[in-house]
């Protein structure tokens, strides 16, 4: 049931999500806007790019945190219901909050950044094993080609695959929203897929600045 203190938890999921951790990282310690630079946006990748890992790290371990902290918020709401299916669905909308608030950051003109940082502590927050494999599987993919596009590209799509057919969930709105990843990260990284395809992808290597 979507009681009024759901929906104010999902405001705040949001503006949890919302918070531009990129741009605020970039203009409080660098005195430049992350997105007037590199490919433009405002998320952990970009800032790898434009400011080097000793911004890019915290920023990354920000906009995890905000999905894996919108999930929890499951656990501040007065009266948590018995079913677990029940939990589970009211913790997916406050993580896609998030992953909203993110995208579309009220804070920043709504210009945000592709999600995929916020998406992981989602799915963290949600199932810690399935969301380790496809850390792994980005690890892998990344240190081979040195495209975080690419990593997030091929774990997303591994998502469902280790959600549906290797663990064997029986969730059915776990299972609907991990078919729903990798489509998301697809949208989202339609312009990375482009320069991919160019080989004008920009790689992300570390011990730069």
């Amino acid at each position: 049931m979507l009681t009024t203190e759901i929906i104010l938890f999902i405001l705040l999921a949001y503006l949890t999500g919302a918070f531009p951790s990129a741009v605020w990282v970039g203009k409080t310690f660098y005195k430049i806007d992350v997105r007037e630079f590199g490919s433009g946006n405002a998320g952990a990748t970009n800032t790898f790019r434009v400011l080097g890992k000793k911004a890019g790290i915290p920023v990354l371990l920000m906009d995890i945190f905000k999905g894996w902290l919108a999930v929890n918020y499951l656990y501040f709401v007065a009266v948590i219901p018995e079913s677990i299916e029940h939990q589970f669905e009211i913790k997916l909308v406050f993580g896609i909050a998030a992953v909203i608030g993110h995208l579309f950051p009220i804070y920043t003109g709504f210009r945000g950044g592709k999600g995929i940082a916020t998406l992981m502590g989602l799915l963290i927050g949600l199932h810690s094993l399935a969301a380790v494999c496809c850390f792994g599987i980005f690890i892998v993919v990344f240190s081979i080609s040195k495209y975080v596009s690419l990593g997030s590209i091929i774990a997303s799509i591994a998502f469902p695959i280790i959600v549906i057919l290797v663990l064997g969930s029986v969730n059915s709105s776990l299972n609907m929203f991990a078919v729903f990843v990798p489509i998301l990260s697809l949208i989202t990284h339609q312009k990375n897929i482009e320069r991919l395809v160019r080989g004008e992808e920009t790689k992300i290597i570390f011990g730069k600045k």
